[in-house]
This record gives structure tokens, C-alpha cells and sequence, in this order.
């Protein structure tokens, strides 16, 4: 990608125009720019851009009513409806805390913001779409049948920026964080690993130690990790939904991460893709995207919180999976279960990793 579209917006809208049926993210990737730069092309056509700071995103968001919540990654969709409420600000880390939309938000990589309105086959689609500095997507907020139109556009108008420019300057993209290990300290890791009373712990080791997540799992060993085939995920999601046991389903990128707690009731795969589609809560999961899958114990002052964790090739992270640990809503005991009955990576695969 180069520092600015390659093609005039006119260009850009000329293509949009020309392949309808195409979503935003597929489109840009065809022309090879980011999807930031597309949405932006269309500003005085129906988008509008607004400041991007969680601040004001989400003092909008809280406005808007019921709407649809959605956090992606290049291999999984995380969506949830509901209403924001119950913001808490942050230089660093910024939370929207309600049963239905539970985020964590990191405002550094809060860059570009839109309101965004399209012409679909069902009416009018209007939503708020957050990026980061290369133009990809953090965040959207889709508005639904029951969201206030009134609160929409008393909203456009106070929160558009004094530059409506259709050309949008991003900057390159940063490559993804291929696993770190440090074998020299790897007794250090699992003394300290040991002794870890929370799990926000963990990547503060990690960092202290030079590493990062996926190249301390692939070192720590057990009792700590057990390496997972990648059918696993699948597995796991299908014994889920059949015993109806409560889950926590992390799915984020560097600007946001988004939590669904709760069962996971009916799976549709289609193709490559595993889907959830519950009222309430979807999930998109591109199956053939997982390299590695991880079973991770940490311990905690409520005790042991364990996890499946899925990376791709390039060892982003692409979910993690907690059983529900609310109170008189205590699945982690049936989760652990199903996790340990889960099929383990071949020696052989386990060793190529390292």
C-alpha cells in the first residue's frame, strides 16, 4: 500500500459502483488500498467524517439506541447487539461494560472515523466505522430498526470535522508480531507464570522477559500449555453448543477487542467459515486461517482460568475462549472439561513449532 489511493475517488466510486454485491474490506483489498480510503472517497455522498477518539465515538454510540456491535480480525467476526452504556475513558485502555457490549478499546489506534450512510436492498444502512492509522477497520457500530434516526442526525452534524477531504492519507501497515521466545529464560517464566494471581499479568511477564503471547506458549510447556490440533476449534465450538455451557469469546485487533458471554446455541459452516448465528450474537470464523491452537492454564485468585487461544500463520491471534466465571453463572469447571478431552497436536507437529 502507498502512503496515499492510488486512484482518484471518482476512480474509487466508479469501482464501488461497478461491483455492488462486494464488501468495503474485499474491495479495497482489489484495488489495494486501505478499506478507510474507500469509505472516505464517498464523504459528501453519505459519510461524514467525525472524530475518532472512543471519547466521542462512543458518547455517540451511547445515543443511538439498540444497534449491532462489530470487531474484526483478518479471520474472524465478532458481532453483538445491544446498547452502549456504562463508558469508562482511558489515555490507554477505554471499556464499554454492559452484559451485551463488552469492549476494551485502545485509543492510540483510534485514527479515522465515519458516519456512513449506504443504499441497500432493504432501505437505508447507516453506521459508524472506526480505523486505525493504515486505514483498517477497529470498530463498527451498525444502526437497526429500533435505533433513534433523531439522535443520528443531530450527531452528524455536531461531530463532523472542519476537513471533509475525499482523499484520506494512511500509513503503512505494521507487519504482524511473529512468535518472540527467549529459552534463556524459561525457568524464569514458569516460576513467575506460577505465581501470577491475575491474568492481565501475563503479557506485562512476557514483555519483562522479552517474548510475546505465542512464543511463550510455545516454550512454557506443561502444566502451563498443551499444543491443540487445529480441528480442535471446530470441536470445541460444536461441544459448546451441544451442552449449552456458558463461554467468554475474545475476538479483537490492535484497536479493540470485543467479548461475547454467554452459550453458543446453533453453528452454520459454510465453506471455509465455522458460524455462529445466534440471536444476539454472530460469529465468522475462518476455519482454514488456524495454524496453531493453544489450551493455556493461568492460575488466579479464583483459580485456574484456562483458555483455548487460535493463531494464524503469522501468529496473530485470532480468538480466545474462557468458560464464564460470573457469579452463579460458573461454567469453568464444565469448560476445563471439555478442554482437556480435546484432541492434542501430534509430537512430531509440536516440535516443528519450536
Amino acid at each position: 500500500m502507498t502512503d496515499s489511493a492510488p486512484l482518484t475517488p471518482d476512480a474509487l466510486r466508479a469501482f464501488m459502483a461497478d461491483n455492488p454485491k462486494m464488501r468495503s474490506r474485499d474491495q479495497a483489498n482489489r484495488l489495494g488500498i486501505s478499506e478507510a480510503q474507500l469509505v472516505a472517497a464517498h464523504i459528501g455522498r453519505g459519510v461524514t467524517a467525525i472524530a475518532a477518539h472512543p471519547d466521542q465515538v462512543m458518547g455517540a454510540a451511547q445515543r443511538l439506541g439498540e444497534v449491532m456491535a462489530l470487531t474484526r480480525n483478518e479471520s474472524c467476526v465478532h458481532e453483538k447487539v445491544g446498547r452502549y452504556d456504562n463508558y469508562h475513558s482511558g489515555q490507554h485502555t477505554a471499556m464499554v461494560l454492559t452484559e451485551d457490549i463488552d469492549l476494551r478499546m485502545f485509543p492510540s489506534h483510534w485514527r479515522h472515523a465515519f458516519m456512513v450512510e449506504t443504499e441497500s436492498e432493504t432501505g437505508p444502512r447507516r453506521s459508524l466505522q472506526v480505523f486505525d492509522a493504515a486505514g483498517d477497520a477497529v470498530h463498527k457500530i451498525f444502526l437497526r430498526d429500533g435505533s433513534s434516526l433523531t439522535a443520528w442526525e443531530a450527531l452528524r452534524l455536531s461531530l463532523a470535522l472542519p476537513d471533509q477531504s475525499e482523499s484520506l492519507t494512511v500509513a503503512a501497515r505494521t507487519p504482524p508480531e511473529a512468535a518472540k521466545s527467549n529459552p534463556d529464560k524459561i525457568e524464569v517464566l514458569r516460576e513467575e507464570w506460577r505465581r501470577m494471581t491475575d491474568t492481565h499479568q501475563f503479557l506485562r511477564l512476557t514483555s519483562k522477559l522479552r517474548m510475546n503471547r505465542l512464543g511463550a506458549y510455545r516454550i512454557a510447556g506443561a502444566p502451563f500449555v498443551r499444543a491443540l490440533a487445529p480441528e480442535a476449534v471446530n470441536t470445541l465450538l460444536t461441544q459448546l453448543a451441544q451442552a449449552g455451557t456458558e463461554v467468554m469469546i475474545f475476538v479483537g485487533n490492535r484497536g479493540c477487542i470485543q467479548i461475547h458471554s454467554g452459550p453458543v446455541v446453533t453453528l452454520k459452516p459454510m465453506g471455509p467459515w465455522q458460524n455462529v448465528m445466534d440471536p444476539g450474537f454472530n460469529l465468522h470464523l475462518r476455519l482454514d486461517h488456524v495454524a496453531e491452537v493453544w489450551a493455556v492454564d493461568k492460575p488466579t485468585q479464583r483459580g485456574a482460568a484456562i483458555s483455548v487461544e487460535a493463531f494464524d500463520a503469522q501468529g496473530s491471534l485470532i480468538f480466545q475462549i474462557f468458560g464464564l466465571g460470573k457469579e452463579g453463572r460458573d461454567s469453568r469447571a464444565a469448560f476445563g472439561r471439555v478442554v482437556k478431552a480435546l484432541p492434542a497436536l501430534h509430537n512430531a507437529d509440536t516440535e516443528a513449532l519450536t
